[in-house]
């Protein structure tokens, strides 16, 4: 290829840590391979970050701590956002995409919470805005759902989108750990920040699961709507029952679409060993879509860490400049996948989903307790599909349940009851059981 006919787009990033950083190796590693695929060159040539210097990497690029530096440089073709969290995050996109640039954000918090707004200006200024890698970081999930499944009537989706919880929940089951002593070593080796509260409270699956969705079913984005639930309270001995029962117990984000609405929650959940998901454990993740056509796929690999997810990030900024060198400046593919969006399709309340249950109620030993406690179950119309009654090792026994499908506002109520019997000595642990259609994905 004469290098003098190759055009050259110029790039500018807006924070330098772990995303921002490996996403500039990645263009300056594999930039002889990018330029082969795209016909053009993709030259950095402004780099946003309040603790690096130019002394610090080989670079011709513009170095500042300010990122509208970046987003205001007239030269610049596409901004790459790696800043996180909301400000000055959400200006500093806000303001690249009205200068008429396009934009790739990993920042999923801000896509979940900002994005309607987000897209809405960048549909304003005829530009793009692309968020790959705010999701399972190096999987290519929103193409996937997006373009990939593009014929199919997406059915439900459900995902292990956060390493940290999965590292925790596999570790407490291959060792018999418990959760706060798997999460010191978890923070130890940088899985876990040293708040957590984003991964093990479910926060951080929540804003994934809020961006899959909208792309699977066609509807707003609406993260306030998400049930969010962690795995703080789980422990080893509810995962040993339930392998005990055939099950492994993983920290899902599940999204369904039926007649009575959209569920899109997230929380702990019991899933058949004999499925894929089952067996993605450590910092994996992997996500499973059920389209009305194709049937079930999986996506599995590194949901985090500087390569994937700048794999991704890049990823994104090939498809824009693809889209600049054929004079297309307004996106080829709706930002969600859809011309249209379905505003009047409700997200149900988690108390109106259906489902099956795992319950482990600690029962003093006395006859006549598990009697009281299946007809209190029986009189909302939940039926026991399995039992177990550990031996006594104190006056305390835990009887573990687990029932067929019921209304969740139904158990709600039998638990209430359940717990209000003289004979059970605390709360009862509930933990949510899919089975995905039975299928062995």
């Amino acid at each position: 290829m004469n290098s003098e006919t190759v055009k050259s787009l110029k790039v500018g990033i807006c924070g330098f840590g772990t995303v921002g950083g490996g996403s500039y190796n990645l263009l300056q590693n594999n930039g002889d391979e990018i330029t082969r695929r795209l016909g053009c060159t993709l030259e950095v040539s402004r780099i946003a970050s309040r603790s690096l210097k130019a002394s610090d990497i080989n670079t011709t690029a513009s170095i500042s701590a300010d990122p509208f530096d970046v987003v205001n440089d007239p030269d610049i073709d596409i901004v790459i956002e790696t800043l996180g969290g909301f400000d000055p995050a959400f200006e500093v996109v806000r303001q690249a995409l009205a200068n008429g640039k396009h934009v790739v954000t990993a920042n999923k918090a801000l896509i979940a919470e900002r994005g309607n707004e987000l897209f809405q200006v960048a549909e304003q200024n005829a530009v793009s805005l692309a968020y790959e890698s705010s999701v399972a970081g190096g999987i290519p999930i929103i193409k996937a759902l997006r373009e990939g499944l593009a014929a199919n009537k997406i059915d439900w989706l459900a995902g292990i989108i956060n390493g940290t919880g999965n590292f925790i929940l596999t570790e407490m089951a291959e060792k018999q750990r418990q959760f706060d002593d798997v999460l010191v070593e978890a923070q130890e080796l940088g899985y876990a920040e040293a708040d957590p509260t984003f991964d093990v409270e479910g926060i951080d699956a929540a804003h994934k699961l809020t961006i899959m969705a909208s792309i699977a079913f066609g509807i707003p984005l609406q993260f306030s709507k998400t049930y969010t639930e962690g795995i703080s309270k789980i422990t080893p001995e509810d995962i040993s029952f339930a392998m005990q029962l055939g099950y492994r117990v993983k920290h899902l984000g599940i999204a369904r679409c039926s007649d009575s609405g959209v569920e899109m929650r997230v929380h702990p959940t019991l899933i058949p060993e004999t499925q894929l998901l089952a067996r993605v454990d450590g910092v994996g993740n992997a996500v499973l879509v059920h389209g009305n056509a194709v049937g079930s796929t999986l996506y599995n690999g590194p949901g985090a860490g500087a390569d994937a997810t700048a794999s991704a990030v890049i990823a994104d900024v090939i498809d824009i400049a693809r889209q600049t060198l054929v004079d297309s400046q307004k996106p080829l593919v709706p930002v969600l996948g859809y011309l249209s969006v379905h505003d009047d399709l409700g997200v149900m309340d988690i108390e109106d989903i259906e489902s099956e249950y795992y319950l482990r109620i600690p029962a003093n030993d006395v006859v006549g307790v598990m009697a009281k406690i299946s007809s209190i179950l029986q009189d909302f119309d939940i039926s026991i599909e399995a039992v177990i009654q550990k031996e006594l090792h104190s006056k305390t026994v835990p009887i573990v349940i687990l029932t067929h499908k019921a209304v969740e506002k139904k158990l709600n109520a039998a638990i209430a009851e359940i717990e209000a019997l003289d004979d059970v000595s605390g709360s009862v642990m509930r933990i949510r059981v899919e089975a995905f259609d039975n299928e062995s994905y």
